[in-house]
């Protein structure tokens, strides 16, 4: 069967495709860091609780206050990126959706349990000293679940020659297991998110008044240098795992994504270089440089796949401007209200 006559038609589009482009990879960049921060202090925490000796855990207890927040940022400003693919790509991702819909429901219910252990994470940490370890072990577990269910409908959007196994099975439970790609994906989230949940404690203890946070600096440092070489390793199983004919396009096959892909090497370099010198506010910088060099990567690994079949360049556009104003005004609006809140609750802290 033609693969090509399973694809939904897309609709139309009220404005030029770039403006979906650009606030798809403006919100995807803010929803990667936020997710990163998230789950990587997660696992530090974890770690830390299982390290002996590691009790009272100050970093552990700095984390848990921060947790539901970060839980809460994460999925706002998933909501985003979503949307954007959504217009972008919807004749791809809700037929992936569909195949694994068992699974893609059951997200919301595995969000809800997630965000209430790690309330109780929080709020319990003192009370519960023998039981909050495990709430934390499922919050992390949960998120990990997420992320790797998310991680299948992302490769099953992009082989629409694999939709053919819903014949066989129209139960709505489909995983792409057998993709090469999938567990150094999954992996390369994974990894990257205990590196900037490293560097997020460092940051933290930057603006702390305490003996000890010039140590919890240099451990947070460490957690992500180590966990960036790692990903290195990692990043390379996923560019070889690709197709031939896309890895060889960041090989010298195509000028852009060589490109990138150097730019993206020498963004690791510096980061590392910094992150090892303990220098937080110039890895910091290196890192949002690098983690968009990254997300421009995976589009044009996403638009590689896909090429066979559809670019969004290609879509009907039926002018209509009010709705894209409208749009830029709350975002506007709603990000200056984040700030605002944002300053509000750390001026609360310092005078706390």
């Amino acid at each position: 069967m033609d693969p090509s006559g399973l694809i939904p038609v897309a609709d139309s589009i009220p404005t030029h495709w770039g403006w979906f482009y650009f606030f798809l990879i403006l919100t995807f960049i803010l929803h990667l860091l936020l997710m990163n921060v998230m789950l990587g202090s997660g696992i530090i925490a974890l770690a830390r609780h299982f390290k002996k000796g590691s009790d009272p855990c100050p970093i552990c207890k700095d984390i848990s206050l921060k947790l539901p927040y970060q839980i809460a940022f994460t999925i706002n400003f998933g909501v985003a990126p979503l949307l954007f693919l959504q217009v972008l790509y919807g004749q791809f991702i809700y037929v992936s959706s569909i195949m694994m819909g068992v699974y893609w429901l059951s997200v919301v219910g595995i969000l809800i349990i997630m965000y209430y252990s790690a309330y109780i994470y929080d709020f319990k940490y003192d009370q519960w000293p023998n039981l909050r370890l495990y709430f934390l072990i499922l919050m992390v577990v949960l998120a990990l679940v997420i992320a790797f269910f998310f991680s299948n409908n992302m490769t099953i959007m992009l082989n629409p020659e694999k939709w053919t196994g819903y014949f066989d099975d129209r139960s709505g439970t489909m995983l792409n297991l057998s993709d090469p790609t999938l567990i150094p994906r999954y992996l390369h989230f994974v990894v990257a998110s205990i590196a900037v949940g490293g560097l997020f404690m460092a940051i933290t203890w930057q603006f702390k008044q305490d003996p000890k946070a010039a140590a919890h600096i240099d451990q947070g440092m460490k957690w992500f240098t180590y966990a960036t070489l790692a990903q290195i390793g990692v990043g390379l199983w996923f560019l070889i795992s690709l197709p031939q004919e896309i890895m060889l396009l960041f090989m010298g096959g195509s000028t852009l994504h060589t490109v990138i892909f150097l730019l993206g090497l020498l963004g690791v370099t510096m980061i590392l270089v910094f992150g090892f010198k303990k220098m937080v506010w110039p890895t910091t910088a290196g890192l949002i440089m690098t983690i968009t060099l990254m997300v421009l990567m995976r589009d044009l690994v996403r638009n590689a796949y896909l090429s066979p079949y559809y670019h969004p360049s290609e879509r009907t556009v039926m002018p209509e401007y009010a709705p894209l104003f409208i749009f830029l005004a709350v975002l506007i609006l709603g990000l200056g209200a984040v700030f605002y809140m944002l300053k509000l609750a750390f001026e609360a802290g310092k005078e706390a």
